[in-house]
């Protein structure tokens, strides 16, 4: 599997969290990883990440159901901000639930290439290195 550059994790979940940084350096996922732990936390860091000019990272996995600032709501505010500076990164919606609601929301997000349910498994690492490898 070839990495990634720069993961992102935003998720309230420290076990959720830690089981996927252990799988994630099991397959040697990625090279540099910023982890979140709400939607308003992830706003100010990513937001002083393009303030000082660099680049987002290239995956984010993103949890929809956080406190403070929701993964919805996240969307909404980075989009505002930054969405010009989405280009090659691929977010994915994390979910532990199948709510119709949801999957049907993500539609109306042109930035979230796919919703995944929890847990990360080694191959949904595989098939997020190969989608970014096809959109570089």
């Amino acid at each position: 599997m070839n990495k990634v550059g720069r993961c992102c994790i935003i998720d309230d979940d420290p076990i959720f969290i830690y089981g996927t940084k252990r799988i994630m350096k099991e397959t040697d996922f990625y090279e540099d990883l910023i982890v979140y732990s709400n939607g308003q936390e992830a706003l100010e860091g990513l937001d002083q990440i393009c303030t000082l000019g660099k680049k987002i990272p290239d995956v984010i996995f993103l949890d929809l159901n956080m406190p403070i600032m929701d993964g919805w709501e996240f969307l909404d505010q980075f989009i505002r901000l930054h969405g010009d500076k989405l280009y090659g990164t691929l977010i994915y919606i994390l979910s532990s639930s199948v709510n119709p609601r949801d999957l049907e929301k993500v539609k109306n997000y042109k930035v979230v290439n796919k919703y995944i349910l929890k847990p990360i498994t080694p191959n949904d690492l595989e098939n997020v290195v190969q989608t970014l490898k096809t959109k570089r």
